[in-house]
């Protein structure tokens, strides 16, 4: 895919991911509680939001709580779904305003109740035709992403609507969590860590990997320009050679 941004024509990726590591680290450098520290991330949000739409991204989905993350301690874990809670309620207006779809991806079922209603009232707030699509992948886990979908397919074969023969990768991917999006491009995690953890574990099979050091508080406007210069230096071949790709880029 290639746009136009502020001059000269670069490749942009149809679908970012974003992997938001450092939160706590950054509090306790700050001698803060760690939820300070995810209060800061969501300015960062903000900003990977604003860069995404400029650029002409389709798709930025964000890794926000893991299926692992109910292991935190217990005052944790309660802060951060206040925070999300609030966060939804107070951002989903504006993204309606700045045409922008959420969706939510994860199981939803360990979610309170409240919470769970908050999450649909913003979803349904914000949907239609959009110009861009945020996900927040919550309570996800890219190992139960597969599973679900082996499930809905195992269903389908179990009611006689499907033969086993007939499962195709493709098939399997049009069944999960993000089947109806395009694959993300690239992946970015920061942090310091260079590991997916668990994140959308199919989908990233050709993704860009991107590994930045900063805390997720700090990723902000500069930094992911950066990552997305990076990314456009970079010759996806997907399992062909860079002879190839070149000649098909003369042809």
């Amino acid at each position: 895919m290639h746009k136009t941004i502020s001059g000269p024509e670069v490749v942009v990726p149809r679908h970012v991911a974003i992997i938001m590591d450092g939160n706590n680290r950054w509090a306790r450098k700050r001698l803060l509680p760690g939820v300070a520290g995810h209060k800061a991330g969501v300015d960062a949000v903000r900003a990977v939001i604003e860069v995404c739409a400029e650029t002409g991204v389709e798709v930025l989905t964000l890794f926000a709580f893991s299926s692992e993350n109910w292991q935190r301690p217990a005052d944790e874990v309660s802060a951060l779904m206040e925070l999300f809670l609030s966060a939804l309620r107070r951002e989903a207006k504006k993204l309606n305003e700045n045409g922008i779809s959420l969706r939510i991806i994860g199981d939803r079922s360990r979610f309170h109740p409240e919470l769970q209603a908050a999450m649909r009232e913003a979803e349904a707030l914000t949907s239609g035709d959009k110009r861009f699509i945020l996900q927040i992948a919550a309570n996800y886990g890219g190992q139960w992403d597969i599973a679900q979908a082996a499930q809905r397919l195992a269903r389908e074969v179990q009611g006689g609507h499907l033969r086993p023969e007939d499962i195709t990768p493709g098939l399997l991917q049009g069944c999960l969590a993000t089947g109806d999006l395009p694959l993300p491009d690239l992946c970015i995690r920061t942090g310091g860590e260079h590991r997916i953890s668990n994140f959308l574990l199919w989908q990233l099979a050709y993704s860009e990997l991107y590994f930045s050091d900063l805390f997720w508080p700090d990723f902000k406007h500069d930094a992911m320009r950066k990552a997305l210069a990076d990314y456009a230096r970079r010759q996806r071949r997907f399992g062909r050679s860079a002879e190839q790709i070149d000649a098909e880029a003369r042809a």
